[in-house]
């Protein structure tokens, strides 16, 4: 299975990587080390739950969440450059849905957004997956996402 999922665990790394870029304030080469960590831990996470010919099988556990909690892929990643969960909260959307599955990569910011799919391609067997949504939605959505204010929670820090 490690080939196949390449270009999409590549897709999805490269996809929060880019959300960091966006947000500012991290160096080119700490973003270039996160997007490689980040593709380790999905690859060590997926080896043995990635099935091509039943793409949706596995797809809750290939799932990255980010819902007031961070999920533990992108904060370990984060780790490794010296990023702490508190900065991811407020570099990343406090909520994102990623899904990372056979043939497809696809995202949700906030809980009542548009899923926009990040890449996909034909599946072996000329199986038609669903349309492309509307890319432009998608863009415009990405933008007032990021722009709308962003929540005070508050948050209990365990240091050991």
């Amino acid at each position: 299975a490690g080939a196949t999922m390449r270009t999409e665990i590549s897709t999805a790394a490269a996809f929060v990587t880019r959300l960091l870029r966006a947000a500012g304030g991290i160096g080119e080469e700490q973003l270039r080390c996160f997007r490689e960590y980040l593709q380790e831990a999905l690859r060590e996470h997926y080896k043995h739950h990635w099935f091509p010919l039943v793409p949706s099988k596995g797809s809750g556990y290939r799932c990255i969440r980010i819902n007031h909690k961070m999920d533990p892929l992108i904060g370990k990643a984060a780790g490794m450059i010296g990023l702490s969960h508190e900065r991811l909260f407020q570099l990343l959307p406090s909520e994102l849905t990623l899904w990372v599955d056979p043939f497809e990569v696809s995202y949700r910011i906030g809980e009542d957004g548009s899923i926009c799919v990040l890449y996909e391609s034909p599946q072996p067997g000329g199986k038609v997956t669903k349309p492309l949504e509307s890319r432009i939605s998608c863009k415009e959505e990405w933008r007032t996402g990021r722009s709308s204010p962003s929540k005070n929670y508050n948050m209990m820090t365990v240091s050991s």
